[in-house]
This record gives structure tokens, sequence and C-alpha cells, in this order.
């Protein structure tokens, strides 16, 4: 595990970590964290087992702490000027490895990875785990309109527990009915931590993204 640091468009410094496969890579992947406010950080369990289930699949990973989150410079922006964060970590790890370019984000980091990739042509294909979708969840920046959801042509997975309590399995069949190229994945018995069952989400993540390096 490589740390590494790197700026933001708007002058910010950031903390991060870069993990190489053992072989030559094969394609990029960053992945984005929790709520900042409620403890969220890079250094999770689950964000450890996509990072090595990402890196076994051939991808150079790279994992960040968003802006104000320990070592990384600035303060929590709402969700909405952290999309910059997410295209500064894409800059990094497209300059670390070819082929191509995934972004997976949990929770809080679903909901700026999605509106980062509407936006970001770089970003090849998407999973987003536990997206914020509940009455009950935290304040965080709207969606991008069903317009912009149905240009969305790359391929997204949709990730959650059926006990999700921040992410209802209806709501989240409606976010993907507007989504063109959409895999919903529903783990049973599984919450919105996916608490000892890292590794069984880190391995459909894997598995997904593994499908865009084949073409």
């Amino acid at each position: 595990m490589e740390r590494v640091t790197f700026d933001t468009a708007d002058g910010l410094t950031l903390e991060g970590e870069l993990r190489r496969p053992d072989q030559a890579p094969r394609g990029a992947a960053v992945l984005c964290h929790p709520h900042p406010r409620h403890g969220g950080s890079k250094d999770h369990p689950l964000l450890w087992a996509l990072r090595i289930g990402l890196a076994s699949r051939g991808f150079a990973v790279v994992s960040f702490n968003f802006r104000g989150v320990m070592g990384s410079e600035g303060e929590y922006g709402g969700g909405e000027v952290e999309v910059a964060d997410v295209e500064a970590a894409v800059g990094l790890a497209r300059s670390a490895a070819e082929g191509p370019m995934f972004v997976c984000g949990w929770s809080f980091g679903a909901n700026v990875a999605l509106r980062a990739a509407v936006r970001d042509q770089r970003i090849d294909g998407l999973a987003l785990i536990g997206f914020p979708l509940s009455e009950s969840s935290l304040d965080l920046p709207s969606l991008p309109d069903d317009d912009e959801l149905a240009a969305f042509r790359r391929p997204i997975l949709l990730l959650a527990g059926d006990a999700d309590q921040y992410c209802p399995v209806p709501e989240l069949e409606r976010l993907a009915s507007k989504l063109p190229n959409a895999t919903l994945e529903v783990v049973a018995g599984a919450d919105h931590y996916f608490g000892k069952r890292e590794r069984e989400a880190a391995g459909i993540v894997a598995g997904f993204a593994e499908r865009l390096l084949e073409g």
C-alpha cells in the first residue's frame, strides 16, 4: 500500500492510499467513503475488502479521505463540493493505470460518486452501495434529474442489503428503472453496513468491475 496525496481543482490537498495489483494493472478504481460527519473515512472494513477484491481483479485502487476528514485539508461541503474530490482522485487513479476507470461509492460516497460520474466521462463504470434513499437518510444533495439519469448509459451496479435502513429496496428499484444500464443486487439479511458480510459485498462489486476489463 502506497500513501499518496493529491490536489483538488479548488486547491486542497487530500490524503489517500494506492493499492496496486500484484501483476501489471488492467484498470483503475476509486473508492468513496461514507458520511464524514458520522465517522466515515477510507479506513473501514468494507472499504478494505473492496480494495483487496478490486486489486485481485487487476485494478490499481485509490482510496482517499474526503476534504476535512483526518489528514485531508478543507472542510465538509455538504456533499456538493466533494464532487471535486472524486474528480481529483480519478485523475490520480488514471495516472497510476490505463484501462477502464471504475468508481465505487458507499452511502454518502455513493451519492457523491453518482453525481461525479454523470459529469465526468472518464468514469467507465460505477458501483453504488447502500445508496441513501429513505426519508430518514441524512441531508444530502438531490439526485441528478431523470433526463441526466436516462442519459447515463455506462454500466452501473446498485448494491444493498434487504435490511438497509437507509436504502429501501423499493426505492432502489425505482432508481434502477431510471438508469438504462443498471444491475441491481440485493443481499438477503444484510444491513447498511454489511457487518461480517464485507467480503461477500466486495466479491459482488469486484465481479461486476471485472466485466469492464473483459470489454
